[in-house]
């Protein structure tokens, strides 16, 4: 038995453990511990493709298992996420006293639902054809066609933790709106579908030449983490897009 070719699906396991135990935070609301346990998913992810590439085990059934793992640590909590923002929007905790058109309660032995929210669990339904689409292309051993899931998870999970660390009126008005949420996750659907091309943080060698955009990616990044913490997210995600659209022509 070669259990050599086992350890980076053991990684990916770790990764959907992960996952689940963000799905049981994220449901009950705490997106502090939820994001710590999806910050330590994409971790594995990245070790477990890492690991299979230093060790030469990649294989077919480890590409399915990372896109099953991913679909839950990066699709599933950040819609969870973005459920629970939106109904943050809604003006009374069981949805009850909400009128909108849009936004109609249904009842169900004694459960109360509210539609509107729902628009949150698009971002695991494009996090899924995302994920499919990546399986069967074979041009994006390089570079990424669309918005990577991990990325787009950690757009999401950026606004709980603005509003839960830094307490800013500005931002807080601006993430606590449904027209916002909602536009958010409409754009990073279309974002993880869209055909755009992204360069990959895959370094061949470490000469500058040859990396120069992920150089400035990365210092640019680290200097606006720095500055605006975790609102520097959204920032990084934008300016990771700007630099790849600048860059079109080297990216293949």
């Amino acid at each position: 038995m070669n259990i050599k070719k086992h350890i980076p699906n053991f990684v990916t396991l770790l990764n959907l453990f992960s996952g689940c135990i963000a799905v049981i935070f994220a449901v009950y609301g705490n997106f502090i511990v939820a994001a710590i346990f999806v910050f330590a998913g994409i971790f594995f992810d990245f070790f477990d493709g890492l690991l299979a590439r230093k060790l030469n085990v990649q294989s077919p059934l480890g590409i399915q298992l990372d896109s099953l793992a991913d679909l839950v640590t990066s699709g599933v909590v950040p819609g969870i996420i973005m459920f629970k923002l939106i109904s943050l929007t809604v003006d009374a905790p069981d949805f009850a006293s909400y009128n909108d058109s849009w936004n109609s309660v249904f009842h169900w032995q004694g459960f109360k639902l509210s539609v509107l929210p729902l628009i949150g669990f698009l971002i695991p339904l494009a996090s899924a054809y995302r994920l499919a689409k990546f399986n069967l292309d074979e041009d994006q051993q390089t570079y990424f066609k669309g918005l990577p899931v991990p990325a787009n998870t950690l757009l999401i999970l950026s606004f709980p933790l603005i509003l839960e660390f830094q307490n800013n009126d500005i931002m807080n008005s601006i993430i606590i709106n449904k027209w916002f949420l909602i536009g958010i996750t409409l754009i990073s659907c279309y974002l993880l579908n869209s055909k755009i091309k992204l360069f990959a943080l895959k370094f061949k060698d470490w000469s500058f030449r040859a990396n120069t955009m992920r150089y400035i990616f990365l210092v640019l990044s680290i200097v606006t983490l720095i500055i605006f913490q975790f609102a520097a997210i959204p920032l990084i995600i934008i300016l990771y897009i700007v630099l790849s659209l600048s860059d079109q022509k080297n990216i293949h």
